[in-house]
């Protein structure tokens, strides 16, 4: 029998506000401190290099805690697990903002990372706990907003307060918010009932065999997946030693998982059609919010000459259309199936990312915005969708495990994204780049003509004829570089275009959904 929804002494929305504090303030510091990299690197004396493991470290540490929230709220009692988080979080924060030296603010964000990994996953539980099933794409609506407008928001935030203040601040920020939720959270947020049985069970034994192996390969993965292109892949020994603890852990922990009957991550869900498709798709949703996240940026700074603040005024407008557009969004869940709203979002944000893809190097600054709000316009058609299918068949009991595994599953996607997208870049520009340069060559009537024209400028500025054909060749070598790294990045924007419309036949495997409709009782 499906157990009798606890009373809430405070209206789930005022709820819903504050878990979404938190989880905006942990999604935000996945991003905030990327564009602080340099002056950290500078007033810790280190290198930018030694500086990226401040976010590797931190990614890491998220990943870690993330599946396990739904298991350590099973023995300590949600509301008291997820103070503990914010409170880590919170002070963890200001350490890494009064961090003496590199070393003590990487170790800094490693706690900073285990107190933030497991908000995101706790705050959903709670949320899909206080809502009924006819208001859940509503309540997912308001924490979808956390979820995606904060990596958008992260860089640019990050970098005002950087250039404004100093980089300590970036982490200083978090102290009052923290202090804020911890409050919040004290007065208003109570265990549901399912949970309190749950958590007395005699002869209950916490699995450390499990959670060591699955802290393992997960922390491996993201290291792989973060230092992979850095580090040239496979040609590292320490990617290597990763990647085998990765395969070897991650596969035999779900073996292991399935023999067990109380396991710290229930893979069991997965046997739901609707479950295990929208996981897949919020891997994709991971891999083109946060690998496009990081291309366009880089594409319209280092190609187009653009100032981050110049950048930051692109993406800007595409948080805007997200913001007002899931309200709408929870909205259309009472009337429309949410395969149709899914299918909308993907392409749509395929469509965007197409149309970055035909961008050359004179794209004017109205094109690239306007691109950027189509895909935001498809996010937004995603996130709140795909939840609310994921957990329309989830027990409440499971909640919890659910909402663990769809976040680190979207997070993974991110990682994956980001490295994938950056070694395509890499690579691209490689193959255009040898291609191209066949055109350089002596009987080139098109090269010989850029030379001359070239030279006759540069010796009307004041040049000498031997340095204006010497400066004539550097500018044609240059401009190659250009067009290669152009079509470098539109290709890197094709592949995630077309990603987003492969995934469309996935959405057969989906049954009916709306927001509305009673869940169908799972077998465990």
């Amino acid at each position: 029998m499906t157990p009798e929804r606890p009373q809430k002494a405070f209206n789930p929305w005022l709820i819903a506000l504050v878990v979404m504090i938190a989880t905006f303030m942990e999604v935000l510091d996945t991003s905030v401190a990327n564009v602080a990299l340099p002056h950290i690197a500078g007033n810790l004396s280190s290198t930018v290099d030694e500086a990226t493991w401040v976010l590797t470290s931190y990614l890491v540490a998220n990943a870690v805690v993330l599946p396990l929230g739904g298991y350590f709220g099973m023995l300590f009692g949600r509301k008291r697990f997820y103070m503990t988080c914010v409170l880590l979080f919170t002070v963890s924060s200001l350490l890494c903002g009064l961090a003496p030296s590199l070393p003590w603010l990487i170790f800094f964000r490693i706690m900073q990372g285990l107190g933030g990994g497991a908000l995101q996953p706790t705050s959903q539980a709670i949320l899909v706990e206080n809502f009924p099933h006819e208001k859940r794409g509503a309540a997912m609506a308001l924490y979808g907003m956390g979820v995606v407008l904060a990596p958008i928001v992260g860089p640019v935030l990050g970098g005002w307060i950087t250039d404004n203040y100093s980089w300590h601040w970036i982490f200083l920020i978090n102290v009052p918010v923290g202090a804020l939720s911890l409050f919040l959270t004290y007065r208003m947020v109570h265990d549901p009932p399912t949970l309190k049985r749950a958590s007395i069970k005699e002869g209950f034994q916490v699995d450390y065999l499990g959670i060591g192996i699955l802290t393992l390969g997960l922390a491996a993965l993201e290291i792989v997946l973060d230092e992979g292109q850095r580090r040239d892949w496979f040609a590292s020994n320490l990617i290597v030693v990763c990647a085998v603890l990765a395969v070897v852990c991650l596969v035999g922990v779900v073996f292991y998982l399935l023999k067990k009957d109380h396991p710290i991550l229930d893979l069991r869900l997965l046997k739901d059609r609707n479950f295990a498709v929208s996981t897949v798709m919020l891997f994709v949703l991971g891999f083109v919010l946060y690998g496009s996240l990081a291309v366009l940026p880089i594409f319209l700074q280092t190609l187009l000459g653009y100032t981050a603040s110049l950048s930051g005024w692109i993406l800007s407008p595409g948080g805007v259309v997200i913001l007002f557009m899931m309200p709408l969004v929870a909205r259309l869940l009472k009337f429309v199936d949410t395969r149709k709203l899914i299918a909308f979002g993907f392409m749509t944000c395929g469509a965007g990312l197409l149309w970055m893809s035909a961008f050359n190097l004179q794209v004017p600054f109205q094109t690239a915005m306007m691109s950027r709000m189509l895909q935001s316009l498809g996010l937004a058609f995603l996130f709140i969708p795909m939840n609310v299918t994921a957990f329309q068949n989830v027990p409440m009991d499971k909640t919890s495990y659910a909402t663990g595994m769809l976040n680190l599953v979207r997070n993974i996607g991110g990682s994956t994204g980001i490295a994938l997208v950056s070694t395509i870049l890499s690579r691209r520009g490689q193959v255009h780049q040898a291609n191209l340069v066949g055109n350089l060559h002596p009987g080139s009537l098109q090269y010989q003509g850029f030379l001359q024209n070239a030279q006759h400028v540069l010796v009307a500025k004041g040049s000498s004829l031997p340095d204006a054909a010497h400066q004539a060749q550097g500018m044609a070598y240059g401009t190659l570089l250009r067009q290669a790294n152009m079509m470098a990045f539109s290709d890197t924007f094709w592949i995630m275009g077309v990603l987003c419309f492969v995934l469309l036949p996935l959405l057969l495997l989906m049954r009916k959904t709306h927001a509305g409709q009673k869940p169908v009782v799972m077998d465990h």
